[in-house]
């Protein structure tokens, strides 16, 4: 047993001289509460190393290796006990949990993307708001105010044990100039111990793009990375292009959206250009930062693409086919004429209010087990520059008519309508501005991030009623949380049940 580069992540390593099953159990005493997913030796027997992550900062941990043999006998070593570090000291954040008296959060643990100088990284909390858990980005250049020069977004938990993610500047900076190539631009996959596993840097994939033929320069990559069944990897990178707008004699430096399907090597094999298939004469926010895109989501039942893209308040379908589709825009699905959808209420009326419809929104997520034909999607509606009825729309900078809501939409692509199955209208003082996600739980509930709120960040654990009902929230004041989300471990297939980390 060894300490490794992250100060809250021991190394345990196990040889056998038969093939076996290891799995290591520990805690702060020696009822072992937490336990790693199980590893197979080789077939011969043969050395196993496990990362045992999930540890509270500065604390005694007793540890030890169970081995399950082919023929079903056992063995157990003797007790270790692992010392861990300090969180890295540029996260300073805090955390605030509560549990409604009487009732039981979903199991797990809390999986969260930082995004504020105090919290400008990935960690993991327990429920009770105990950091349990950090990347510590060693290589991440900090800037000054909220936003921090290089960012983690993206992230998700792979099914090998890694993480996966974004490490990169922000997606508008290069409208401010051209981006500091000696800044981290790279998606990433991590081991639990912070090590990188493998990575894609922009200016690998930029030549090559060139060596594939494609006429593209990508600025830098933003928001999102998607791992499709096939080992693929979706990257989502900015690109720039001068333009001559509609009834304008000068061109016009706009930043547009580009995905990129990659192989096993890295190599690109599909690419779908924002300038290449919407209109740029559509800019309803934010120009000339156009699009805006946060999230790319797989549609596992027709092997196509949902884009969302904030600038737009639209999320798009796209012929993906896995890797075939000729990339055209299936529909739109977003407020204004223009859209191929039209909200309807339970009773099958027009739902004419232009505010109902989500502004300026946030990975959408599939809440149903189909993705096509008759489905539901959870969208992060944070409502910048929602519209009225009156004419109005909400003053961001002001701060005046703002608020965010939590839609699930049942959506029929058939009938092109959109419906509420769930519709949660927060607050003013929760409103969102930006970033977040919403996802279901296995225990029928409803969680979503507050990315950013007047007094920090907010994740709250509600109930699937049409009057939601607060199960579990957790606050960080001061700080964002670009996303968050419950997931059972930080070892895929492994449940932790208890808040005693």
């Amino acid at each position: 047993m060894s300490g490794t580069s992250n100060p809250q992540v021991a190394s345990y390593t196990v040889t056998s001289s038969q093939a076996a099953s290891v799995t290591i159990e520990y805690g702060r005493d020696m009822n072992y509460a937490l336990k790693t997913w199980a590893v197979a030796t080789p077939a011969a027997g043969g050395t196993v190393t496990i990362l045992v992550a999930g540890m509270l900062a500065n604390s005694a941990y007793h540890m030890r290796a169970d081995l399950v043999y082919t023929d079903g006998t056992t063995a157990t070593d003797v007790d270790h006990v692992f010392t861990t570090g300090n969180i890295p000291a540029k996260i300073t954040a805090q955390f605030s949990a509560t549990t409604t008296s009487g009732l039981t959060p979903q199991p797990g643990i809390e999986l969260i993307n930082g995004s504020s100088d105090n919290l400008s990284t990935l960690v993991a909390t327990d429920l009770e708001g105990h950091i349990i858990w950090t990347y510590p980005f060693n290589d991440q250049v900090v800037g000054s105010g909220a936003s921090p020069v290089n960012q983690v977004v993206g992230m998700q938990q792979l099914d090998n044990g890694d993480l996966l993610a974004v490490c990169a500047p922000g997606s508008s900076v290069s409208l401010k100039g051209p981006v500091d190539p000696t800044l981290p631009d790279a998606v990433r996959e991590i081991n639990l111990a912070g090590d990188t596993v493998k990575q894609l840097t922009i200016a690998a994939l930029n030549s090559a793009l060139v060596e594939a033929g494609f006429n593209l320069v990508l600025q830098n990559f933003s928001h999102e990375v998607v791992v499709l069944p096939n080992g693929h990897w979706l990257v989502l990178a900015g690109t720039l292009r001068s333009v001559t707008l509609t009834g304008q004699s000068s061109p016009t430096t706009v930043l547009g959206d580009v995905i990129v399907d990659v192989d096993e090597n890295m190599k690109p094999v599909w690419v779908w250009n924002t300038f290449d298939h919407l209109d740029v004469n559509r800019h309803p926010y934010m120009f000339p930062d156009w699009t805006h895109a946060n999230a790319i989501v797989y549609s596992q039942d027709d092997g196509n693409l949902l884009f969302s893209m904030r600038h737009q308040n639209w999320i798009i379908k796209i012929d993906y086919e896995n890797g075939s589709g000729s990339g055209n825009v299936l529909w739109h699905l977003g407020p204004g004429t223009d859209s191929d959808f039209k909200l309807e209420n339970s009773d099958g009326s027009p739902d004419t209010n232009p505010a109902d419809w989500f502004y300026a929104q946030h990975y959408p997520h599939f809440f149903s087990s189909n993705t096509t034909g008759v489905f539901s999607l959870g969208i992060m509606d944070n409502g910048d520059d929602r519209a009225f009825s009156n004419g109005t729309n909400c003053d961001v900078q002001a701060g005046s008519d703002c608020y965010t809501t939590i839609p699930v939409l049942q959506i029929d692509e058939n009938a092109k309508t959109a419906e509420f199955l769930f519709h949660q209208v927060l607050p003013a003082p929760l409103y969102s501005f930006f970033g977040g996600n919403v996802r279901p739980l296995d225990n029928g509930n409803i969680e979503y991030d507050l990315a950013g709120v007047t007094t920090g960040a907010a994740i709250y654990e509600v109930t699937n009623q049409s009057s939601p009902q607060t199960i579990w929230s957790m606050t960080a004041p001061q700080a964002y949380m670009y996303r968050a989300y419950r997931v059972p471990s930080l070892y895929p297939g492994v449940q932790w049940t208890g808040t005693d980390f």
